[in-house]
């Protein structure tokens, strides 16, 4: 499948006055207030920001897992009330099935009347991340890093408008991590999915993004949008690196 095609499948994300509380016995937290943030349709974007400052359930409202409180979410020109195909999710955790091979863990992603076909689609994402010659060995005979390229394979093979990433490199070592963020980048290069990020890892957003949003807290809240215009592949000890790096860090710690 060419990148034009790729760019045509991807879609933009309109997040539009988007509120979010919670019932906490009696008591009203509010998670997310006023949240606007256009993403256009192939954009690689990260959510950065301190612990609790809702990036997470920003990106379930995305997904459809859970609903605004108010306003609208809407995937390219359609409000989104359901999870979907459209969006791919993948977790910290790769949450692969341990009795399921990676051929069937991966076929494991499509709609149940497609999962008894549709084998050249599952060994083409198989292929793409790198796992080919892997499709029959089990989760546990697989590194953490290729559990996750299990897990990516998976969400990828629905062909979704937009990837969301919460966390996915978290639990891996400093090594792997790097070697699966290059990894997610030459996918991203390859397929041009609307990519949305959510991570703690400042490096990580500088080197992947071409937007990071900045979030505060209490309530969650966007403080600040940093375009990163920097040519890829991206050198983490270059002088322009740093300076954005530096940008989000104060943004995150230092901006009133």
């Amino acid at each position: 499948m060419g990148k034009e095609e790729n760019s045509i499948r991807s879609k933009s994300v309109e997040i539009k006055h988007v509120y979010k509380t919670y019932d906490l016995k009696g008591q009203k937290l509010n998670v997310l207030e006023d949240v606007n943030l256009s993403i256009k349709a192939g954009e690689f974007v990260s959510i950065v920001g301190q612990s609790g400052c809702g990036k997470s359930t920003l990106l379930r409202q995305i997904s459809g897992l859970e609903l605004p409180t108010s306003g609208e979410v809407c995937l390219g020109d359609k409000k989104i009330t359901k999870p979907s195909l459209e969006c791919g999710m993948i977790f910290q955790e790769a949450r692969l099935f341990p009795w399921l091979n990676v051929e069937k863990n991966v076929r494991f992603g499509l709609p149940k009347k497609k999962q008894n076909g549709e084998k050249d689609l599952v060994a083409e994402n198989i292929g793409l991340v790198g796992l080919k010659g892997f499709e029959k060995a089990l989760p546990m005979q697989l590194s953490g890093g290729m559990q996750q390229r299990c897990s990516i394979a998976r969400a990828l093979v629905n062909n979704p408008s937009v990837l969301l990433l919460d966390e996915p490199f978290g639990a891996l070592d400093a090594f792997t991590k790097i070697n699966m963020q290059k990894e997610i980048m030459r996918i991203w290069e390859v397929e041009h999915t609307t990519m949305i990020l959510v991570t703690h890892d400042i490096d990580e957003a500088v080197y992947l993004s071409d937007r990071i949003i900045v979030m505060g807290k209490n309530p969650g809240t966007i403080r600040k949008i940093i375009n990163v215009d920097l040519p890829r592949e991206r050198d983490r000890t270059s002088a322009e690196f740093i300076k954005v790096r530096k940008e989000v860090f104060d943004g995150i710690f230092y901006l009133d």
